[in-house]
């Protein structure tokens, strides 16, 4: 379990094919200096297992389903990435509760610069939309944020924003965000709960009638 807190950016130094997915090596110093072999690491929102390091890097596996609804399959060398190293017991939940499972990606639609602190407008997967609400809580690539508005359920397109303060624009790779950019998304693991509870209970209700 993570907090969404970015610990550090790393950068992706290799991929290699691994199967139908990647072994990734990522240059993140203080997330590498005392990984072990089997821990978690979330790289940009995905939770990967550590399976190699050295004094600053280290190995992870990626799933090609993993692949198929994360931001990081257009990832390369070079690219930075949201580091987070997973959460002790005991640790105070700085943001939100994050599994690293991501649900999908949207794409950054505005990006509005303020004085001192920057909105991101980022669209929305239909199917998540109804799991998003104004100051909830949502991860983009790995960084907990509150949502500061929120499209209305009849609009055609879904989106979402949050304001993004200046230690998040440094300390994170969503400030050197633009538009067209595609980000991975996870949604609150209550909300997805609460719809998966009424599903049920929608067909049980539907069937006892």
């Amino acid at each position: 379990m993570f907090t969404g807190i970015i610990e550090e950016i790393g950068e992706i130094t290799a991929i290699a094919p691994a199967g139908d997915g990647w072994r990734l090596t990522v240059r993140a110093p203080r997330a590498a200096a005392d990984a072990v072999h089997g821990e978690s690491i979330a790289v940009s929102g995905v939770c990967l297992t550590v399976v190699g390091s050295t004094a600053d890097t280290f190995d992870a596996d990626v799933m090609k389903q993993t692949l198929d609804v994360a931001a990081l399959s257009g990832a390369s060398v070079g690219s930075r990435v949201n580091i987070e190293k997973a959460m002790p017991v005991g640790a105070r939940l700085g943001g939100h509760i994050v599994q690293g499972h991501v649900d999908g990606t949207g794409d950054v639609l505005e990006v509005r610069p303020g004085a001192e602190w920057s909105v991101l407008r980022i669209s929305l997967p239909a199917d998540l939309a109804p799991l998003v609400v104004d100051k909830g809580s949502i991860s983009v690539d790995g960084t907990s944020l509150t949502v500061s508005a929120v499209s209305d359920p009849g609009e055609t397109a879904a989106w979402f924003e949050v304001s993004l303060i200046p230690e998040t624009l440094v300390a994170t790779t969503l400030g050197s965000r633009a538009v067209g950019d595609r980000v991975s998304l996870e949604t609150d693991i209550l909300a997805r709960h609460v719809e998966r509870l009424l599903a049920f209970r929608a067909v049980t209700e539907g069937g006892s009638r």
